[in-house]
């Protein structure tokens, strides 16, 4: 009855969007709203699950989507974009761009959220694929697949940190398995852009910006607004390693403030100041560069949030939960915590959320299992990890924020990302499975 239900939210979802071309963000609430119900949620339980979903989802990263749409404005008023996107190809060539962006986002993610990053670098990426004059889907395919790989299989990004905590797992072994299968999952999410997704053209309106300056801003400027938030979120992560006391302690307090997305995109945007040749009011107005880029990030904000609404609904329903236990009941060694997570992901939208989950729903069972080396425990969470990228659709955030940003309608996000997400689920799993070999 469970998967029945989610089955037909699902369908009914995407028919809405496609078929009757209702916005997103109403079709979402309806189907939210809807799924709850039927699924016997109490009435003040839902409006609570529904108020929390979008209330905490914008507050996470509404304000971190408001100050990237800001940047990317900036970058691409100024010229910066190109600046960028000339001296990226000169490194990489033309014909390897989608590569490049996939190596980014595996690079990126490690210390940053998939949506902060990806809305961090979506205007490099778009300025980048317009240069080369390769598709967009191609190059935000990869980019997208690059981010998730190692933001749920390689510590510090809170999902495996927590999972490898819930489980016991010893942190450095994790790491280390982590780069290795991420490495795997992300060469795989590039040759599935360069195959597949490079074949769709995306349709938009969207015009690039003209330069608005006669002379572009230096490389070293250029590159200030995207390179100092990631540096400052960096340096918060390495932080936590850092003694309570004396000057590491003053460091320490510094870091994990301005390593915080808001803030560090707030110091980003700062950096932005840079680029004009000459300050005007103009850039700051409600018809400037600034209200039109808070324009287009509206719908972006609103639609986003409201996804967090439909996870949040399948997370109060505890859908998720009776699915988990009783695939608990099988023995299928690493593919249990495999698709116990999967099956998470799916059912709730949110990888942390599924990984966090699962560890718990595994943790009193491990020894049972058979999970008793340290190696054992740090594969578990790989295999949590790797199950909780599939698969993104509707009622993941991450989901939302790539076809928002890349103008894939939701058809396309499901052939394209949806479908990638579970290519480089399923190849991580697989390479485990083939590391696993080794420690037996």
């Amino acid at each position: 009855m469970i998967i029945a239900i989610l089955v037909l939210a699902i369908i009914v979802l995407v028919l809405l969007i496609t078929k009757l071309k209702l916005h997103p963000f109403l079709a979402l609430l309806l189907v939210s709203l809807a799924t709850g119900l039927v699924m016997g949620m109490k009435t003040d339980a839902l409006l609570s699950a529904i108020q929390t979903g979008f209330g905490d989802t914008l507050g996470k990263i509404g304000l971190v989507i408001i100050l990237g749409v800001l940047i990317g404005s900036f970058l691409e008023h100024t010229g910066a974009a190109m600046v960028l996107a000339k001296a990226i190809l000169s490194i990489v060539g033309q014909k390897r761009i989608i590569t490049a962006m996939g190596v980014i986002g595996y690079m990126i993610s490690i210390p940053v959220f998939c949506d902060s990053a990806f809305i961090l670098l979506s205007t490099l990426n778009k300025t980048l694929s317009r240069k080369a004059g390769v598709s967009i889907a191609a190059t935000s395919v990869a980019l997208a697949l690059g981010l998730l790989a190692t933001h749920t299989l390689v510590p510090p990004t809170p999902g495996p940190v927590a999972a490898a905590g819930i489980l016991g797992a010893d942190l450095t072994k994790v790491i280390l398995l982590g780069f290795v299968i991420a490495a795997a999952a992300t060469a795989a999410g590039i040759l599935f852009a360069s195959k597949i997704a490079v074949k769709t053209i995306i349709e938009t309106t969207e015009k690039l910006v003209e330069q608005n300056q006669s002379k572009p801003p230096s490389t070293f400027k250029s590159a200030l607004p995207v390179l100092v938030p990631i540096l400052l979120i960096i340096l918060k992560s390495v932080s936590i390693y850092f003694a309570d006391a004396g000057w590491q302690s003053t460091l320490k307090s510094i870091f994990l403030f301005t390593g915080e997305p808001f803030i560090a995109l707030l110091i980003g945007f700062a950096c932005c100041l840079l680029l004009p040749e000459r300050i005007v009011k103009k850039m700051f107005a409600a018809d400037g560069w600034t209200g039109k880029a808070l324009e287009s990030a509206a719908s972006i904000l609103f639609i986003t949030a409201a996804g967090g609404v439909f996870g949040k609904v399948l997370q109060q329903a505890d859908a998720a939960g009776e699915l988990g236990e009783a695939l608990t009941a099988s023995s299928l060694g690493l593919f249990l915590p495999f698709l116990l997570a999967a099956i998470l992901k799916t059912a709730q939208g949110s990888s942390t959320v599924a990984m966090i989950t699962a560890a718990s729903v595994l943790s009193p069972l491990m020894a049972s299992l058979g999970f008793i080396s340290e190696w054992d425990k740090a594969m578990v969470v790989i295999a949590v990890g790797a199950g909780s990228m599939v698969i993104s659709h509707v009622n993941d955030s991450f989901f939302w924020v790539v076809t928002q940003f890349t103008g894939m309608n939701v058809k396309t996000g499901y052939k394209l990302l949806s479908l990638g997400t579970f290519i480089v689920g399923t190849v991580a799993m697989i390479a485990l499975s083939i590391v696993s070999f080794f420690f037996r």
